[in-house]
């Protein structure tokens, strides 16, 4: 597996400025995600959390950058990480890290990739990032709750799972949709993403129910577009993380 990821190396563009774990390190907003990595790992501690689920109420809410961010953070103390686009609807991961999204993860599951074409060759390396990975979401299909639903994802996953350190899954909005639940019942555990200022109460409360109906793993929150005028980091957002309590 080795020789055969990092040699596929895809570039179409730059990767996004919303990166700030790769931009700008030593910005508070990164070091946000260095604690959130380190919480993470606190948590891991009796329970292995190699597979993690980020998803939120609405889709505004900031997911797939913190989900982004989060892969960019743990491939930094040498994990080796997978990134999932798992939003089959609308996927936004790929437009984070430059990468084209003509083969993903749709294409596997639909069987529609040449014999001779590997599933480690549809995973594509991230050149700036060392350790990080990424599986698009590949074509849109008719039926993604469907897909993501059926034994040959989990089967999937499964595989995935043997060749690294930690797979983060970015996922649809669970308040509007039922793939992110879905996911979850597989997945080690969840980060709620909310957006300050702008999720609802009561669209967090239904997030949140959707994920116990399900008997997820809820790790915490993570709180996205935090106010802070002040100091050189007026323009990034800015994260926080803290534990449920029960």
């Amino acid at each position: 597996m080795e020789q055969v990821v990092s040699k596929k190396r895809v570039r179409k563009g730059e990767l996004s400025k919303n990166l700030i774990t790769y931009y700008d390190p030593k910005s508070p907003a990164a070091e946000a995600f260095r604690t959130l990595r380190t919480n993470i790992g606190f948590a891991s501690i009796d329970n292995e959390l190699k597979t993690i689920v980020f998803t939120s109420p609405e889709p505004t809410d900031g997911k797939s950058t913190v989900a982004s961010n989060f892969a960019i953070a743990m491939a930094k103390v040498n994990k080796k990480v997978l990134l999932m686009e798992c939003d089959l609807r609308k996927p936004r991961v790929h437009r984070n890290f430059g990468i084209g999204n003509d083969i993903g993860l749709t294409h596997i599951l639909a069987d529609m990739v040449f014999d001779d074409l590997s599933l480690l060759n549809i995973i594509k390396a991230i050149p700036e990032v060392e350790n990080l990975f990424v599986l698009t979401a590949g074509f849109t299909p008719p039926n993604p709750t469907e897909m993501l639903s059926s034994k040959k994802f989990k089967n999937l996953l499964d595989q995935i799972k043997k060749h690294f350190d930690i797979i983060v899954i970015d996922t649809p909005p669970v308040a509007q949709l039922t793939d992110a639940a879905i996911i979850s019942k597989f997945a080690d555990g969840v980060l709620l993403v909310l957006a300050s200022g702008e999720t609802s109460i009561q669209g967090a409360l239904s997030a949140k129910q959707a994920l116990t109906n399900v008997k997820a793993n809820i790790l915490g929150v993570v709180l996205t577009k935090i106010n802070k005028k002040s100091g050189s980091y007026y323009n990034y957002y800015n994260y926080e993380y803290y534990t449920e309590e029960e």
